[in-house]
């Protein structure tokens, strides 16, 4: 195996990234070395490339990102047991400190030490990556590829359906990025009766058709409130899966849910929000979870049964594939909001 390798790497703080030859990364005991046949770009990758705040905030150059992957074992170390040489693996980026009060009482997935591959240490856009071997998921050689780079963010869809009761719920989806597509497809899965999908770009919304959601709606345009409100009897939906973290989308979704409802948050706002909690949490009886990541593991065997049931179709999410070395061009087709999920080949 040659002692080198082709990776995008994070150089300096500033914009931009360079594809360069890097060194193979070398593995401890407890380690896997994986070869990366597919990784996909995340909206995080977006945030490193343009150098903004959270990214300077956050990030330590060199380093090389890319959290979203699947690959082949290469090697293993000599403390390794459950996976060896061949086997088709992803892996949970997210690397629990495993002795913090969240670890220890079974939510290491939020950990209080976390660190990401990818964002902390070097990740998965490289011909090859190092996993902890209690990180690695072994996946069935059936599954395709590209499903198995995207595995991580469809977590974060299944996370924050399956985070309460969704079987005969009416259901909202706000926003409709990689994620909240996904959300669609798991949603209706597992037996939502209606899906509303809220998007005001119109390439998303095509996409929100095409993961056949039951009534996809421009907030820009419609009054969604009403509409929702025509459609549901006056009541309003059961449940609001929020994944843009926009301002206004959040206080939308709020309106638009039921007394009683249920709240999943998962988009990210780039500024405090302001909400008016009498109104739409505390006389509304509402439940409102706050979704970070997947749970460790249960959210990937949840996404493991569905996938072997064939219950998800989520090959219209997946708008680009392009080859490794043309990350920038995939960092403009993701500017350009006319794409969705682009996933990225190591060269051959």
């Amino acid at each position: 195996m040659s002692q080198s390798m082709q990776a995008v790497v994070k150089t300096s703080a500033k914009p931009g990234v360079e594809v360069r030859e890097v060194p193979v990364p070398s593995y401890g005991p407890s380690e896997v070395l994986v070869k990366v046949d597919a990784a996909s770009v995340c909206g995080t990758d977006l945030h490193i490339y343009d150098w903004d705040p959270w990214a300077q905030g956050r990030i330590h150059p060199p380093l090389i990102p890319g959290h979203e992957f699947c690959g082949t074992v290469a090697k293993v170390g000599e403390q390794v047991t459950t996976v060896r040489p061949g086997d088709f693996v992803s892996a949970e980026m997210h690397v629990a400190c495993g002795k913090c009060l969240q670890c220890r009482i079974g939510q290491a997935h939020v950990c209080q030490y976390v660190k990401i591959i990818g964002v902390d240490a070097n990740g998965a856009f490289a011909d090859f990556v190092v996993i902890p071997e209690s990180n690695i998921w072994k996946l069935d050689p059936a599954l395709p590829r590209e499903y198995g780079s995207i595995l991580d963010p469809l977590g974060n869809a299944v996370h924050t359906v399956l985070a309460a009761e969704i079987a005969a719920r009416s259901v909202a989806i706000v926003g409709c990025g990689p994620i909240g597509l996904f959300a669609i497809a798991v949603a209706r899965a597992c037996g939502a009766s209606t899906v509303f999908a809220l998007e005001v770009n119109e390439h998303r919304r095509k996409l929100a058709q095409a993961m056949h959601a039951d009534h996809v709606l421009n907030p820009a345009t419609e009054d969604v409130a009403a509409m929702v409100a025509e459609k549901t009897g006056g009541i309003g939906v059961d449940v609001v899966l929020e994944m843009s973290g926009h301002a206004d989308a959040m206080r939308l979704g709020f309106q638009i849910l039921r007394t009683g409802g249920r709240v999943s948050l998962l988009g990210i706002p780039a500024k405090p929000v302001e909400l008016d909690f009498a109104r739409d949490i505390i006389f509304k009886g509402a439940t409102v979870l706050g979704i970070n990541g997947r749970k460790m593991y249960e959210t990937w065997y949840q996404m493991e049964a569905l996938l072997k049931a064939g219950k998800l179709d989520l090959s219209p999410v997946i708008t680009h594939r392009l080859p490794m070395s043309d990350f920038a061009h995939g960092m403009e087709l993701l500017k350009s909001g006319e794409a969705s999920k682009i996933v990225l080949t190591p060269a051959k």
